[in-house]
């Protein structure tokens, strides 16, 4: 496979220039989309709430407590925030997944991730697994299940010979097909009602449920591995090569595989644990990002990650205001956008990493 790269996004200098942009329109997306809201809250008063709360400078007696404050500290920013870091996780976990399985149409849930935590949430709902893990059960179960998916693929790909990328994606393929029968077994044969729509809610995933102890479990999984695969761009793009030119090269890219997909499971789980299901971002943006920056893994990882962060807090606030006194799951945006996205890639013939 090519590793012909695009030469807008070159230099080092503008790679970085770039980097800063990108944080700086992350920073000021944040900001707007705190003040909006079914709420009529003032500008003023959103952010002298979050001053407050976070420098605690103004008043207490009226910025500590009242329904202003609990709407803005409580559910807007922490959903913008948690938007923000699962854009980031799943930017990043689509990038890594497409340089694994050496597919440019691959996504995070690729391997059967998907489904896996499907099985665990519809378990979790309709059989009552998980009840007396708290509150976030269905979640936590979901997080199991895509964990226990991603090791029985690389099983499954080891099994009768070396996993590659060939055998990663065949056996992502049986497990995913295997376990949504368990998931559709289930669900038929269950008489609830309700249950069923919340795994349909689920599935479509939502940041609506928010609170700051997920982003204070979240947060350090998502910096730890963006940083852990900004770090590993020269593998990365080796997978691009192939295992013939990595053994010319020394290198056991097996090894590195296996790495990788426990690393992406861990942070498609908490994804997925914090969210529900949402689709396509770990898609089109690694796409979208190597058109300007080419196919170099050491500019599209972490120019993914904060393109995918800024996407997903604007679609939680195009959820959010699309239907006046509603709210739509975010996964419904991010597939309205990325379907048609998807079907582009499919019909240009000559589309390849970045070409």
């Amino acid at each position: 496979m090519s590793m012909k790269d695009n030469n807008f996004i070159k230099s080092p200098k503008t790679i970085w220039g770039l980097s800063f942009i990108l944080l700086g329109i992350l920073f000021f997306s944040i900001l707007t989309a705190v003040t909006v809201g079914s709420a009529n809250i003032s500008v003023e008063q959103v952010y002298r709430v979050i001053i407050f709360q976070i420098f605690g400078i103004g008043n207490p007696e009226s910025l500590s407590k009242g329904a202003v404050h609990d709407i803005v500290w409580y559910i807007r920013l922490p959903r913008i925030v948690l938007a923000m870091l699962i854009g980031i996780c799943l930017s990043t976990s689509g990038v890594v997944m497409q340089a694994i399985v050496k597919n440019p149409l691959a996504d995070p849930y690729i391997l059967g991730l998907s489904s896996g935590a499907s099985l665990g949430a519809t378990a979790a709902i309709l059989l009552g697994i998980g009840a007396k893990l708290g509150g976030n059960y269905v979640g936590f179960c979901a997080f199991i299940g895509a964990f226990i998916t991603s090791i029985m693929v690389m099983i499954l790909a080891n099994i009768g010979g070396r996993a590659n990328s060939v055998r990663l994606l065949l056996s992502g393929m049986a497990l995913n097909a295997m376990c949504s029968a368990f998931s559709s077994f289930i669900v038929y044969f269950a008489d609830d009602a309700e249950g069923i729509r919340d795994i349909t809610f689920w599935l479509m995933g939502s940041v609506a449920g928010a609170k700051w102890k997920h982003i204070g479990l979240i947060f350090p999984v998502v910096i730890l591995g963006l940083t852990f695969f900004a770090t590993q761009f020269r593998t990365l793009n080796l997978m691009l090569l192939g295992d013939e030119v990595a053994v010319t090269l020394g290198k056991d890219l097996n090894r590195y595989r296996t790495i990788y997909l426990v690393a992406v499971s861990i942070l498609v789980g908490f994804s997925v644990y914090s969210s529900g299901m949402i689709g396509f971002v770990g898609l089109i943006i690694p796409h979208i990002v190597r058109m300007f920056t080419g196919t170099d893994h050491k500019k599209v990882v972490i120019i993914s990650s904060l393109v995918g962060g800024i996407f997903l807090v604007w679609a939680d606030v195009l959820s959010r205001v699309i239907i006046k006194g509603s709210e739509l799951p975010i996964g419904v945006i991010t597939s309205l956008v990325g379907a048609p996205f998807f079907v582009y890639l499919l019909a240009k013939r000559n589309y390849g990493f970045g070409g």
